[in-house]
């Protein structure tokens, strides 16, 4: 819920006001203001910042000078001076001029959505390839937006807009800044031809990759973990897990496939951090099959549903085979239930339920595992049988004289990536 009183109370030492914008371009696109802003509200928390209040203004187009009118600007200063708020968080982005002069009018912190998410992402960063990826995001965010930031740059104590990069690289020259820049992306180029070498080792082995892919929240990780007994963090936050985890799931039929949980998507997600996290999102362009986990019970679901289908085409991965997952259905309603999208791609599920996820396996494997054939394999070829047994399903294996014959359930798609060599042995 948005906070609409001047609330206070023991907890976050940084309180923050909220500000949304709402423009005739955003009436526009069709998105939902009021929504945006309690996912603002969400997102801030994450940071563990106190929420004061919220405002909203409505405006044909931003101000040049303070985004908001004049008399907002007053309005949000009084409030801040009344309540004992520190900070004021925008839910559009702004320029650094922008920032200057609302910091030169309000004397608060000014911090816009797209610095909040990339404050969160330094918070939950733990690998050094997520440390690399978060400071090349922010510090490509804060270049042009120097001169913007000089007391944000030089206030101390902490809080949000502080972490990742740290405030002596952030007050260092812009000739400094790019150096960095480019060391950084020399670093994650490394990263990036490590994780290719991987892929193209699973690709060689018949390894089948399954990305979970989904809006922030929408329980990827609650999945991964119900579905594999992987040791992952779950909490009811955004962006509660960043760096990408895989292990291995077991089908029904025994095949075995990796199970990859991707970073949670959002919308206006920054494209610094798109551009910043390519090599780590890039898991499910490279995916056999796609899980598109969206939580059911949300009021903003469909919404939820085209941002990742639009940040999946960002990707390039707009293409791929794909099963849609509705989680969390335990915590529908009847009528809410009946709206959700049906069809064969379509699953309702609650993580929690064993017979949910049995169904899960079951929709993996009818989408890995299709069509059956034959195949006559010399039974001195114990690789070729082997090889069966990666890419398919073995139904029934005989032996006749210096033969196997085996019946396999096989993917089409699985046999034009790594089934070339039983080809000839297929019988029509």
């Amino acid at each position: 819920m948005i906070p609409n009183t001047y609330e206070t109370g023991a907890g976050a030492a940084e309180k923050a006001i909220l500000v949304s914008l709402v423009t005739d371009q955003v009436k526009r696109s069709g998105a939902d203001p009021k929504h945006s802003l309690e996912e603002l509200v969400s997102l801030t928390e994450t940071a563990g910042v106190e929420v004061i209040a919220t405002l909203m203004q409505q405006r044909e187009v931003p101000d040049s000078r303070w985004f908001v009118g004049k008399g907002k600007a007053q309005e949000i200063k009084e409030m801040a001076a009344e309540t004992g708020a520190t900070t004021a968080v925008f839910d559009q982005e702004l320029s650094g001029a922008q920032v200057r002069n609302l910091e030169e009018e309000l004397d608060l912190k000014i911090i816009d959505r797209t610095q909040l998410i990339l404050d969160i992402f330094a918070g939950r960063a733990k690998t050094r390839e997520g440390i690399l990826q978060v400071e090349l995001a922010q510090l490509s965010y804060l270049l042009p937006r120097l001169s913007g930031h000089g007391k944000n740059l030089s206030r101390l104590g902490g809080g949000i807009g502080t972490r990742g990069p740290g405030e002596t690289k952030l007050e260092t020259d812009r000739r400094h800044i790019r150096d960095r820049i480019t060391e950084l992306k020399r670093q994650l180029e490394a990263v990036t031809q490590h994780r290719t070498l991987h892929r193209e080792r699973r690709r060689k082995a018949g390894v089948v990759q399954v990305a979970l892919v989904g809006y922030t929240n929408a329980g990827k990780s609650t999945l991964l973990r119900q579905l594999t007994a992987a040791d992952v963090l779950v909490e009811d936050k955004l962006f509660a897990t960043l760096d990408p985890t895989s292990r291995t799931l077991t089908l029904p039929s025994g095949k075995e496939v990796l199970l990859t949980d991707t970073v949670g998507f959002i919308q206006n997600l920054p494209h610094d951090l798109v551009a910043a996290f390519r090599a780590t999102l890039e898991e499910a362009n490279e995916a056999d099959l796609l899980l598109h986990i969206s939580d059911a019970s949300s009021p903003m679901r469909e919404r939820q549903q085209k941002v990742v289908e639009e940040v999946l085409g960002e990707l390039g991965a707009a293409g791929k085979t794909t099963v849609h997952v509705w989680n969390k259905i335990d915590l529908c309603s009847s009528a809410s239930l009946s709206l959700l999208p049906g069809g064969n791609d379509s699953l309702r599920i609650s993580a929690f339920k064993p017979n949910d996820l049995d169904k899960l396996k079951e929709a993996v494997e009818d989408k890995i595992l299709g069509g059956v054939c034959m195949l006559r394999i010399p039974a001195s070829r114990g690789d070729l049988a082997s090889l069966a047994y990666r890419v398919g399903e073995v139904i029934l294996q005989e032996t006749e004289d210096d033969w196997l014959v085996m019946t396999v359930r096989l993917n089409p798609a699985d046999m034009e990536k790594w089934g070339h060599p039983l080809v000839p042995f297929q019988v029509s």
